[in-house]
This record gives C-alpha cells, sequence and structure tokens, in this order.
C-alpha cells in the first residue's frame, strides 16, 4: 500500500470539497454585490443555457450595485429574465446593452434564512470530507486484513489522516464564521 499517494488523494479531495464550499459561498448574497454573486444563473441563448459570464461581463462599481454588460445587445432582455427568475430577489432595470442591479438590503429575516443556508453548507462540506476519512480509513484497514502494512503502521497513518481531516474541518467551521459574520453584518 502507498500511504504517500492515499495521503496525497485525501488532501486533493478534501480540498476540493473547501472549493465546492467556497463556490456555494460566493453565490450567497450577503448585502454587498459581488460578481460572484451571479454565478448560478443560466441564459437560454444560442439554444443552450449558458452561464451568464459567457453572454455578459458582470461588475461591480460600488458595494450597492452589479452592471451586467451584454455583449450581445439582442440577449439584453433574456439576461435579465433569466436575472429575474433566478430566485436571488434582485431587480434587473435594462439601458441599452447594459443591465444595473441595485442590491436592497436585507432584512433581519432574510439574513437569518442566508445564516441558515450558510450553515447547512457547511455541514455538507464535512459530511463529504466524513466520507473521504471513512473511504480512507477503509483501504488503510483492508491493508492491514491483506497484511500489506503492520497494525502499528496502521495507528500511524490513520493518526496522521485524521489530523489532516481535523485541519480541514477548521478551515471549513472558519469559513463558515466568516461567512455568517459578512451576513449579519449591516
Amino acid at each position: 500500500m502507498d500511504y504517500q499517494a492515499l495521503k496525497n488523494e485525501v488532501e486533493q479531495k478534501t480540498q476540493q470539497t473547501l472549493e465546492v464550499l467556497k463556490g456555494e459561498y460566493a453565490g450567497l448574497r450577503t448585502g454587498r454585490a459581488s460578481v460572484h454573486l451571479l454565478d448560478g444563473v443560466r441564459v437560454p441563448v444560442y439554444g443552450s443555457d449558458m452561464p451568464i459570464n459567457q453572454v455578459a461581463t458582470v461588475a461591480t462599481p460600488d458595494n450597492q450595485t452589479l452592471t451586467v454588460t451584454v455583449w450581445d445587445i439582442n440577449n439584453a432582455g433574456i439576461v435579465e429574465k433569466a436575472i429575474r427568475d433566478s430566485g436571488l430577489g434582485l431587480n434587473p432595470m435594462t439601458a441599452g446593452g447594459v443591465i444595473r442591479l441595485n442590491m436592497p438590503p436585507l432584512t433581519e429575516e432574510r439574513r437569518k434564512e442566508l445564516t441558515k443556508v450558510a450553515g447547512k453548507y457547511a455541514e455538507e462540506a464535512k459530511i463529504s470530507m466524513r466520507n473521504i476519512r471513512q473511504d480512507a480509513m477503509g483501504k488503510i484497514k483492508r491493508a492491514v486484513t491483506d497484511k500489506e502494512i503492520s497494525e502499528d503502521d496502521q495507528r500511524k497513518f490513520e493518526d496522521d489522516l485524521q489530523k489532516v481531516f481535523e485541519k480541514r474541518a477548521t478551515e471549513v467551521d472558519a469559513l463558515a464564521k466568516q461567512k455568517e459574520a459578512d451576513i449579519m453584518s449591516v
């Protein structure tokens, strides 16, 4: 059994889980304008659903405003409708090929809902990491059963992997705490 390869695989998978969490958090509205807010918006143009960043440029001229500059002015209405139907609670205003989105202030109730969603995302990331850990620990146990490694090596490897998972769990908690603070700040 190649323990170093297993450890590298675990670190890579847990890092991917963290990246997914960061992506989900980028799409959560905090009250400040963020170009990543529209990452999940798909626009039905040219015969397929395309991400908004493939049909327009998204920018933040200030903390409370997003501008979406549509490359093909004929698609401005379609992009506006996609934003309106996205469920983000934004009201787009179109002037030519530029769509302006003013960020309405979040209500206290909506902030609490978003905090719960952020917590759910963090919990899903932790569950994913637990599954990765279970899989890795199973491989180590099989290696002991197959007499590829000793029980002493098993304990050493398991302790080493546990440290990796504890580090990643701490990173998830820090991200969740930061996102909650962003959401709750007025």
